[in-house]
């Protein structure tokens, strides 16, 4: 038997969909987009326009020249915070964020000689929007905030800090990570200036597929970090500053875009509603029968309606890492433990430096595979 829960880390299976999509691309087209006037890159071109329109559709976005294709969200986030960030801004993020807004916001600091202010969670992982306006300052340019916790699988109240961005003229950019496919993630109700997203968790897309959403009004002020061949004005040697050119530098992953292509058709068709209901349920079970096993502890929320699917835990006598290897190596059971590339969220959490082990179910796992991961778990536990 194998099961699969680790779909916080990428989401596994894929639809077929998706590979199908990625196999026609390799074996029956192949071309490059915006390199030649002929059918084949003629239709990668127009696959990969039409992608940006179905991203513009799941995040309520208007404008598929600004939406951005990018390897990863990591990239994405990277480029995002680097093309607008100047010297003496104030910028805020929080304690449960992941390494990928951590990282470059601290070598910004380091860099750039910006002020840097991690607003604290509490202990269950979410965010107060009160203390996020106290920590707002006369030079606060720029919020940075995950939509929802890898860890601990809080949602933050992104809505309520939109609108103070856009009460005290900052600019708000938002890693969907963990939220994209799963929970709805509207780029004018949540007052964002840009959203990083992945293709390969949530999207159930591809893994080197990602991008990011970005307003006209950030675009004014941001500069593109990478320089090259676009396709596009050609007998010039300065870059293009309209978009998507002006960040888009070199050979797309158009494999990995027909792919998410699928993906995105097979999410609309389905509904994030219905995910996020299937998750849900399977999240409960876990939390209410790991709550009731003695010796081990549950981290975050309890309630699965606050949370995605993710579910971290830590054991009273046992290693996380210990319990992890045992059930992929007796169980055929894959979890993930550790840190997680967040470490300021587990030290939230009390959970620093030994981390959790996380069981985080997806679409395609079943009720049959959360009883009898628990069961597994029940045996590990009581040797």
């Amino acid at each position: 038997m194998s099961i699969y829960l680790d779909n916080a880390a990428t989401t596994f299976p894929k639809p077929p969909e998706v590979a199908e999509a990625m196999f026609n691309f390799m074996n029956n087209i192949g071309s490059n987009a915006g390199r030649g006037s002929y059918s084949s890159s003629l239709e990668t071109s127009r696959i990969i326009y039409e992608t940006r329109e179905l991203i513009c559709e799941l995040f309520n976005f208007s404008m598929p020249e600004n939406v951005i294709f990018m390897p990863n969200i990591t990239y994405s986030l990277n480029i995002l915070i680097n093309s607008i960030i100047k010297p003496n801004w104030h910028v805020i993020t929080s304690s449960m964020d992941h390494n990928s807004v951590l990282r470059p916001l601290y070598k910004a600091r380091e860099d750039m000689n910006i002020e840097l202010d991690i607003v604290q969670c509490s202990s269950q992982g979410v965010l107060s929007v009160e203390d996020v306006e106290k920590a707002i300052k006369p030079n606060t340019r720029l919020i940075v905030l995950s939509h929802a916790s890898n860890i601990a699988g809080s949602i933050q109240p992104l809505q309520e800090i939109g609108k103070l961005c856009r009460k005290h003229n900052i600019f708000f950019i938002i890693d969907s990570a963990q939220s994209a496919g799963v929970l709805p993630v509207d780029f004018k109700a949540l007052n964002a200036h840009a959203i990083a997203f992945t293709g390969h968790k949530g999207l159930l897309g591809p893994q080197g597929t990602g991008g990011f959403i970005i307003s006209e009004e950030l675009n004014k002020i941001a500069v593109p970090c990478i320089v090259g061949g676009t396709g596009s004005l050609s007998s010039s040697v300065t870059h293009p500053d309209f978009l998507p050119d002006k960040f888009e530098s070199g050979t797309q992953n158009s494999p990995g875009i027909f792919g998410l292509n699928a993906a995105l058709k097979f999410l609309k068709s389905i509904g994030i509603e219905t995910i996020k209901d299937k998750e849900d349920k399977l999240c409960s079970i876990l939390i209410n029968d790991l709550s009731n096993m003695e010796g081990v502890i549950v981290h975050g929320l309890k309630s699965s309606k606050d949370r995605t699917g993710v579910v971290s835990i830590t054991f009273e006598n046992f290693d996380t890492s210990e319990i992890s290897f045992l059930l992929d190596h007796e169980y055929g059971i894959m979890t993930r433990a550790g840190l997680h590339c967040a470490p300021l969220a587990h030290k939230t959490l009390g959970t620093y430096p030994s981390g959790t082990l996380r069981l985080s179910p997806g679409y395609f796992n079943t009720e049959e595979d959360i009883h009898y991961t628990l069961n597994s778990i029940k045996k590990l536990i009581v040797r």
